[in-house]
């Protein structure tokens, strides 16, 4: 068994490809006083000198063995691991705490992608033609390091950072499977080797073990996007050690992805990508794997399962849904999300931290107003690490369960809440009135009149277009009065539309705008939407199985909107869009579908802080 000795043998290390790092005197003679060990104060860790130095690091690489065998082989799946740690771990025997981020980046990525996506111009429900063929990943990185992510962050403050590659990806044997059972044990067998309960070694094949003497087995894990997936993804496993994650705008199920209650819908900024393209676009493993792995995950998986031709829920899509798999978690989740984030939709953590309640776990929630991405503050994130993995009694415990960033407000100064959505907000139902081709009303009070409005689709129109337009066919819009006073938003908004179609099958899109629409060299497109939602009509009764139309037939469609917090400032107004496709996220059909919705069977539920009586005075003169 190899075990990294503290004598630090540097020409030994370097042959065996385990430590990379120049000789150096153990301990500079001005820094001999000094602790070294991570120091708390405030409720935080904080950066201790003797740690800072990044010539004083140890890195070093291994391989750890898991208990799956995804690429067919006969033998475990061995995942690529790499490991920054202070020296005084093998100077002076210090044990640490690890941070830990897995992903399928780290190796590079096939690109552009753009180049072999799914065409999005076809007919609803037809099969669509075979998307082209990614070129093969050209995989980056030189050993031991795998990423860098995470250090300079943590390491000065005493811990060890750890980083993963995902299976088939990057050095790590395996295949990737894009929400498959192995990307939750593959970071499992990480954290058990950092317990001791799992092996690791020098190389792929070998034989020579690795042993993380100096962990503590306390873990901590974050990621943004795929790589906070993997947090989550590993929290679902209940491996013992680790303690806390923060996944930032974790995709938590890859139907909620690509699909929209039934809608085959696309994550913004990616038109046609669904999750063989993924698949395609992370796969730098081994060449020699691709092949197996391309037949038996991609075409017998993934292409006899995704189901682009009615976007129907099913046991492929369930399996890669984490919401289903819950029942172990034990860390402490601090959930991170933008509540303009189209690409990763809020609801993908909101589904989560609500059903995570149940639990009765240590969970906090971080929302800010803009998009993709966005972790923490630096701040929030050290006192949660703090508290789960040194176990420091640093108050987190008894905080306000949510914190959100405000309008125009910096990320690192959110508001606190007692809850998320607020425990303040109550519905307030709002009912259409009149007006097409121009606007509409929504009011408090429904219309008696038996009243229909028809749009006609044309995904040539983008939503910005048709919020805006003046006067057009190829959209419905309801407006509200001029707000004299903000109202506060919080939660999900919920539709209820009755409509048929002059065909068997059409996209429905519904907006949720403030106008009037902000204009000019500095204005946002988050400036004005407030939320989003998408449905097939097909899909009315269940996600699960999609049922034609009658052409001509009404039809009731209910559905939420993403989960939105904004407080909507006085001269706007709240307006409600409702058109078929949306070229930034749908399908594309050949125009001419008509959509005849019944204002008086139609309704639109909005979360509102303070209920009716808040919502009625934001219409009254100051």
């Amino acid at each position: 068994m190899v075990r990294l000795e503290k004598n630090l043998r540097c020409e030994w290390l370097l042959a065996a490809a385990v430590l990379v790092s120049v000789c150096a005197p153990l301990v500079r003679a001005q820094e001999k006083n000094e602790p070294a060990v991570p120091v708390i104060k405030e409720g935080e860790t904080q950066i201790v000198k003797r740690f800072e130095d990044p010539d004083m690091w140890l890195r070093h690489d291994l391989w750890v063995e898991t208990e799956f065998d995804s690429d067919g082989d006969g033998r475990l799946d061995r995942v690529h691991v790499d490991v920054t740690r202070p020296r005084q771990t093998d100077t002076e025997g210090l044990r640490v705490h690890v941070i830990y981020e897995t992903s399928p980046y780290y190796a590079g990525t096939a690109g552009p992608v753009h180049d072999y996506m799914w065409e999005m111009r076809q007919e609803l429900g037809a099969e669509p033609a075979k998307r082209k063929e990614a070129e093969p990943v050209k995989r980056t990185g030189e050993r031991p390091i795998i990423s860098k992510s995470l250090v300079k962050d943590w390491v000065p403050r005493g811990f060890a950072v750890v980083h993963s590659s995902s299976p088939g990806t990057g050095l790590s044997q395996g295949c990737p499977t894009v929400g498959g059972a192995n990307e939750s044990l593959a970071p499992k067998a990480v954290i058990d080797w950092l317990n001791g309960r799992a092996k690791g070694y020098t190389t792929p094949g070998g034989a020579d073990e690795v042993v993380a003497y100096w962990s503590t087995g306390r873990v901590g894990m974050t990621g943004t996007s795929y790589n906070g997936t993997l947090a989550l993804a590993a929290a679902t496993t209940g491996v013992q050690g680790l303690e806390a994650i923060i996944p930032v705008a974790p995709n938590t199920s890859y139907y909620h992805y690509y699909r929209s209650n039934g809608l085959v819908r696309s994550p913004g900024g990616f038109l046609g990508e669904d999750i063989d393209v993924l698949y395609d676009f992370i796969n730098s493993g081994d060449e020699e794997r691709r092949s197996y792995c391309d037949c038996e995950i991609r075409d017998k998986q993934m292409l006899a399962n995704l189901d682009r031709a009615t976007g129907d829920y099913n046991d492929f899509w369930a399996g890669r849904d984490y919401l289903n798999h819950l029942d172990n978690v034990r860390a402490a989740v601090l959930m991170s999300h933008g509540f303009n984030d189209w690409n990763v939709m809020p609801e993908h953590s909101f589904r989560i931290t609500e059903a995570l309640k149940a639990k009765a776990l240590p969970l906090r929630i971080y929302y800010h107003q803009g998009g993709h991405g966005g972790p923490p503050p630096m701040k929030m994130m050290n006192r949660w690490f703090t508290r789960y993995l040194h176990g420091e009694l640093n108050g987190v415990d008894t905080e306000d369960r949510a914190w959100i960033v405000r309008e125009n407000e910096d990320r690192s100064n959110p508001t606190a809440y007692k809850d998320y959505p607020n425990p303040d907000a109550k519905p307030v139902k709002l009912f259409l009135t009149p007006g097409a081709p121009e606007q509409g009303g929504l009011s408090t009070k429904r219309t008696t009149e038996k009243v229909t409005e028809t749009l006609v689709d044309n995904f040539s129109f983008g939503g910005e277009a048709l919020a805006q337009a003046e006067w057009t066919h190829h959209r419905l819009i309801y407006l509200t009065p001029e707000l004299k006073r903000p109202v506060h938003i919080s939660g999900v908004a919920h539709v209820s539309i009755k409509l048929a179609s002059s065909k068997p099958a059409a996209n429905l899109s519904v907006w949720l705008v403030s106008l009037p629409w902000n204009t000019g060299r500095d204005a946002k497109i988050t400036d004005n939407i407030i939320t989003r939602g998408w449905a097939d009509p097909q899909n009315r009764r269940s996600i699960e199985k999609s049922k034609p139309l009658e052409p001509g037939k009404a039809y009731r469609v209910a559905f939420d909107l993403q989960p939105d917090d904004q407080v909507i400032p006085a001269g706007q107004q709240i307006a409600l869009m409702i058109f078929s496709s949306d070229r930034d996220h749908t399908l594309r059909p050949d125009p001419g579908a008509e959509l005849t919705v019944d204002l008086n069977g139609t309704h639109l539920t909005l979360p509102v802080v303070g209920g009716p009586q808040a919502y009625a005075e934001a219409f009254k003169e100051e």
